[in-house]
């Protein structure tokens, strides 16, 4: 986890983890899914395409769960409009940003990027997820982290079972 506090107030972070025994390719394939990562990703309950053809810059996806508190109270959705706004499919990387939200984010952009993690394209991955976003009221940047960390994680494993173990 590396923390960068800006002093003109934007928030930046990346989280990162390692994949063993699957390719960055197979990874790559499933973020390319852009309307579909709540199969994926821990506390969203939901996402799907609101705007543009899957996978390509410009579109636009909703999701909606309860991994980070809405404003809105307690028990509400939390839900968030993504649009993508950059996809290199040779360098494996995408960028989106949030576009609209009930969880406070502001001015947020995130960059995903997954990279071979040894000397050949079958030793594992690596994921880097980068962000960056106005401070959010009622959270401590080393917290939202922490939170951005476990969800990467939890996913990354997700992915990992799902290519090894694709009959369970």
């Amino acid at each position: 986890m590396k923390v960068e506090k800006n002093s003109e107030t934007k928030w930046q972070a990346k989280v990162s983890t390692v994949l063993k025994g699957v390719t960055a390719d197979q990874i790559w394939a499933f973020y390319r899914d852009f309307f579909n990562f709540h199969k994926w990703f821990p506390g969203l309950a939901s996402c799907y395409g609101v705007h543009g053809a899957n996978g390509e810059p410009g579109c636009i996806r909703y999701c909606g769960g309860f991994s980070i508190k809405s404003e809105d109270g307690e028990d509400s959705v939390s839900w968030s409009k993504e649009k993508l706004t950059a996809v290199d499919p040779i360098q494996r990387s995408l960028t989106y940003e949030i576009v609209d939200c009930n969880i406070g984010f502001k001015s947020y952009e995130s960059t995903v990027k997954i990279t071979p993690s040894g000397r050949d394209a079958e030793s594992g991955c690596r994921i880097d997820w980068s962000i960056k976003v106005d401070p959010v009221k009622g959270w401590v940047l080393e917290d939202l982290v922490k939170k951005f960390e476990a969800g990467l994680n939890r996913a990354a494993r997700r992915m990992e079972e799902a290519l090894t173990n694709p009959e369970e």
